[in-house]
């Protein structure tokens, strides 16, 4: 699992070993192994040695703990460590607590969920985090905005989006489409992501995750594009070529380039 280049990241709560593999076998290039919302209080250590044992079992996860300051992120930090699972950190507001993590654990995945937390993406993003994710439904309910507004969150997206850029991270993970009975619902919001430049989506259902891996891999007309486009600027010995009536120039190859990377390998027979 590469958490940098994963496109769907779905969540399983923490006290439901059960689901454990059948998440792991849902197509979802990251699995998400809940030990914060989802996950009662009353039962968050019995969580705990259930990811553990399942990290133990040679399985990678994307692990959410809880928060930094509450009573049971210290422990949780302790038990992951040397697990090779990547940390996601809710509500992340400061590079200092990207740090603190990561001087435990390793790998960690930002979660930005709070006003500060957006404000302070710059510094987030140039801590060493493996990725930037959008927690929308907690940040709605600190804004007082609807969490299925596209446009609530146009800024937030796209600060993320900068600042990952800047950091020269992948493409941040948008955050979840809660309505699971109209798929029209994910089609508008996985579009409004991929326009802004985010890179993957958070799940919280399997049926969910055919839908993101198709939004957040190219085409086939996009890649035929980047194809014509690379073998245009690579047959030709000026610096701008004409392709499809429009002119090329080397930051459109790039992003040419940039597209045929992302397409994933065939699995082998």
């Amino acid at each position: 699992m590469n958490a940098g280049s994963a496109r769907s990241f779905l969540f399983v709560p923490g006290d439901r070993p059960e689901r454990f593999t059948k998440a792991a076998e849902s197509g979802a290039d990251a699995v998400v192994l809940d030990l914060e919302d989802a996950v009662a209080p009353a039962v968050k250590a019995e969580a705990l040695e259930h990811v553990v044992a399942w990290l133990g079992a040679g399985n990678a996860a994307v692990v959410r703990v809880n928060a930094a300051g509450t009573p049971t992120h210290d422990a949780e930090l302790a038990a992951l460590a040397g697990t090779g699972a990547v940390v996601m950190l809710p509500k992340t507001d400061s590079a200092a607590q990207v740090a603190a993590v990561r001087a435990r654990v390793g790998e960690v995945l930002a979660l930005v969920e709070t006003p500060r937390g957006v404000t302070a993406a710059d510094e987030i993003a140039a801590a060493g985090v493996v990725r930037l994710a959008l927690g929308t439904v907690d940040l709605a309910a600190e804004l007082g905005v609807d969490p299925a507004s596209p446009s609530a969150f146009a800024y937030s997206r796209g600060r993320l989006v900068m600042a990952s850029a800047a950091a020269g991270l992948p493409g941040p993970v948008d955050g979840v489409t809660v309505r699971l009975d109209d798929p029209a619902v994910l089609d508008v919001d996985l579009a409004h992501a991929r326009e802004l430049g985010l890179g993957a989506k958070l799940c919280i259902h399997p049926k969910q995750v055919a839908a993101v891996n198709a939004a957040f891999s190219p085409s086939a007309a996009e890649l035929a594009w980047a194809e014509r486009i690379v073998f245009a600027a690579e047959a030709s010995s000026s610096g701008v070529v004409v392709v499809d009536g429009a002119m090329v120039d080397a930051p459109v190859v790039t992003r040419a380039r940039r597209i045929l990377s992302r397409v994933r390998p065939r699995p082998s027979l």
